[in-house]
């Protein structure tokens, strides 16, 4: 391997892992908003298991008393995993991409190319991290007022899932989620976290609609993204594609800022270990 190789590949290990702490920090820090959120999302008024909040501290406040830390932390396992593989996965597709369309243009990328480089690396994230998306939402969803036989944890969801309903659940809601990520990563940075925020929730909205955990007849709520988009504009009308937007932004502001303070820190603390070698 060649100095230049090596410290390319010396690079993308410090973006990969910074960018997977930078995802597990995060998790950690939010985690009891995106359960409220998810709750939110899903709530069309007309789930049955679910609890009816007023708004994002009566449901954090709620959630505490009726199910503990362990209501507000539900989810918490496939969260942390998947946004630690989604960060580090991230930035390593991002580097591979800029790199590839580097190749041509004497290391020179032009904005859209970096946006480009963004896109494509959001979108392979999503296919390879959905099923953990999907464990996380239905545990995130599990209450007291469930009807059918609770996951016990992470691997009892994925073994029930499998069992159950097949390979292909794993990848329900990979429509909105190949849409949302690859559109969220692309203007990250490049425009206000506030429009992009906006922007994508209505395809968060519908990825946590279709990743429901089916009733127990086996039935699923919504049978694709179509679904989801016609029953909601006719049920809720526009403010259904926006549950839950309350606790996402007081969620993402700080979130934003986490990941990227501990991102740049752990780059920090990285560079000397492999630059001294």
């Amino acid at each position: 391997m060649s100095a230049e190789a090596s410290k390319r590949h010396q690079w993308q290990w410090e973006n990969a892992t910074a960018g997977a702490a930078a995802g597990f920090a995060t998790v950690a820090v939010m985690h009891p908003l995106d359960v409220v959120r998810t709750r939110f999302q899903v709530n069309d008024g007309r789930v049955s298991h679910l609890p009816s909040y007023k708004n994002t501290a009566h449901a954090v406040f709620t959630i505490a008393r009726s199910e503990g830390l362990r209501g507000l932390y539900a989810g918490f396992l496939p969260g942390v995993l998947g946004s630690t593989i989604s960060w580090g996965l991230y930035f390593f597709f991002y580097d591979k991409a800029k790199q590839r369309y580097a190749r041509n243009r004497e290391g020179k990328l032009s904005p859209g190319l970096h946006l480009a480089s963004a896109a494509e690396a959001g979108g392979l994230v999503s296919l390879c991290t959905n099923p953990v998306w999907l464990v996380k939402t239905r545990l995130q969803l599990q209450t007291p007022l469930h009807q059918t036989r609770p996951y016990s944890g992470i691997y009892d969801a994925f073994k029930t899932i499998l069992r159950e309903e097949g390979f292909r659940a794993f990848y329900k809601g990979i429509v909105p989620s190949l849409f949302l990520n690859s559109v969220d990563y692309a203007v990250l940075g490049a425009t206000s976290k506030l429009a992009a925020i906006l922007l994508t929730y209505p395809f968060q909205v519908m990825r946590a609609r279709l990743q429901q955990r089916p009733s127990g007849d086996g039935v699923p709520r919504y049978m694709d993204t179509w679904h989801v988009v016609k029953e909601t504009a006719r049920f809720e009308g526009i403010r259904g594609y926006y549950r839950g937007i309350t606790a996402n932004l007081l969620k993402n502001a700080p979130a934003s800022s986490i990941t990227f303070i501990v991102y740049e820190n752990v780059l920090k603390l990285l560079k000397p270990t492999t630059r001294n070698d």
